[in-house]
């Protein structure tokens, strides 16, 4: 696993909605109560997305956007158009046939995202509240291919491949808009192009619990320890074990919030042989006590 790999594992669609918008305007949704993550894609045809209380982004063939913060959001024809149509987060899933809809020349594809726990949220903590990667995009093309293929069929089990194929997309709309110079991708991705460093930090989400040092981590790495702690932390923004320590306490902080588990166990979880030496790391990274945050507790 890397850091994307960790952050996405446990984000889920599950809310599939597709359908074409009249040949002739005007047309518009607007999705309330919509997941933590909505994501939004012209397959074909041409829309605006226009967030709550933000402004409004054109939206062409191809392009995909990913809307964040839970907040209603209208897609439409044109960012004047009042909305005609209410889709009701993730309760809706599905063909949109009804309210006038028709086989026109556009094709609409969104999908409602469940993100919880600790480690979705670090991503997107650093994701903007709406962002759009251009359809030009080529990471883009092959996973929107089969979207396309899957909504204008008629094969059994559509449902589940769409949502399944709605998770690919959305990895690799991240993927894309991190590669992107407006995106202001954060330093623990960058770090994973770096062919020494990037190593390492798959090396610490591949077995976060190990006995780490500086040392067997420079080592690793090819790299004094100096060098390595220097490089290190201009890439990532962190020291080493500080970014080990951080990372440790919010893959404890998700375990600590499913019911049953315990102090000792989300400790040992994450390398730490001591409860007591492991709740007060915890409580400096994360401010409370381990004890604070257990489902129940």
């Amino acid at each position: 696993m890397d850091v994307i790999g960790d952050l996405l594992d446990g984000v889920r669609a599950l809310g599939g909605v597709f359908g074409r918008p009249p040949g002739c305007p005007p047309w518009s949704l607007r999705f309330v109560a919509p997941a933590r993550l909505s994501l939004a894609t012209m397959v074909a045809g041409r829309a605006w997305v226009v967030p709550s209380g933000g402004r409004a982004r054109a939206l062409g063939p191809g392009d995909v956007v990913l809307v964040g913060g839970g907040r209603p959001f209208v897609i439409a024809d044109s960012p004047r158009t009042p909305p005609q149509i209410v889709v009701h987060g993730d309760e809706c899933r599905g063909e949109l046939g009804a309210g006038g809809w028709a086989r026109g020349g556009a094709l609409l594809v969104t999908g409602a995202c469940q993100v919880g726990g600790e480690l979705p949220g670090r991503l997107l903590a650093v994701l903007p509240d709406l962002l759009v990667v251009p359809g030009g995009d080529g990471r883009l093309a092959p996973v929107l291919e089969l979207v396309g293929a899957e909504v204008t069929g008629a094969a059994p089990g559509r449902q589940v491949v769409l949502e399944r194929l709605l998770e690919m997309l959305l990895v690799v709309t991240v993927r894309a808009w991190f590669a992107r110079e407006e995106a202001d991708a954060p330093g623990w991705y960058t770090a994973l192009e770096d062919p020494r460093i990037g190593r390492v930090l798959r090396m610490i989400h591949d077995a976060p619990a190990a006995g780490w040092t500086v040392g067997s981590l420079a080592g690793a790495a090819g790299m004094s320890r100096a060098a390595f702690a220097r490089r290190f932390t201009a890439l990532v923004g962190r020291p080493p074990l500080a970014y080990l320590t951080e990372w440790r306490m919010a893959l404890a902080a998700e375990s600590l919030a499913r019911p049953g588990t315990t102090v000792a166990a989300a400790a040992r979880q994450v390398g730490y042989a001591d409860a007591f030496g492991f709740s007060a790391a915890f409580k400096r990274v994360r401010g409370v006590s381990p004890s604070a945050v257990r489902a129940g507790g």
